[in-house]
């Protein structure tokens, strides 16, 4: 099994909580970096997210 299968498998059911880790972990890096990355972080969040909403769609919870 690859990581990414096991990433999925960890996210069925729980791509909210994921979403919401996200977005805490970019504030995070935004603050620590004094926002110097925003735009970076901004971009990967974005991607994160699609991510997610993408399994989300491939694998519906049973």
């Amino acid at each position: 099994m690859s990581m990414m299968d096991k990433i999925k498998q960890m996210l069925k059911g729980h791509e909210d909580q994921a979403k919401t880790g996200v977005d805490k972990a970019g504030d995070m890096i935004d603050q620590r970096t004094q926002d110097k990355y925003s735009s970076q972080v901004d971009a990967a969040q974005k991607r994160a997210d699609q991510y997610i909403d993408q399994n989300r769609r491939d694998n519906p919870p049973r």
